[in-house]
């Protein structure tokens, strides 16, 4: 039976997003910021072949191991810290349910974690 989770968003400035959506659909975590408007650009289109997703994840769930190029990509992005993740390689379902991630500074911006 599908249900509803929430994923806790920290934004660039600072702002935290509670995301809500279903299980039973095919989104994964980049697409559902898209979808409440948030700044993950995506450029890729989710195929771990950009890093414009890149996000901290700072809650304590189980992931799947991240993938040789999701790897790849993490290897060549800006301000890659030890839980950093690609959004567009999390997928939502069930056991994610009240991640907490916080997006990654792109260029200059800062972050304190």
């Amino acid at each position: 039976m599908p249900r509803d989770i929430t994923i806790y968003v920290e934004d660039r400035e600072g702002a935290q997003h509670s995301l809500v959506t279903p299980t039973d659909v095919d989104l994964n975590l980049m697409e559902l910021c898209k979808a409440y408007a948030l700044p993950v650009e995506g450029i890729c289109g989710g195929m771990a072949l950009c890093a414009s997703c890149h996000v901290y994840i700072t809650s304590d769930h189980e992931l799947d191991e991240p993938s040789d190029s999701e790897e790849d990509m993490l290897d060549q992005a800006f301000f890659v810290e030890d839980h950093s993740r690609l959004a567009c390689q999390i997928k939502i379902t069930p056991d994610i349910d009240e991640l907490k991630c916080i997006l990654a500074p792109v260029d200059s911006d800062t972050i304190s974690i």
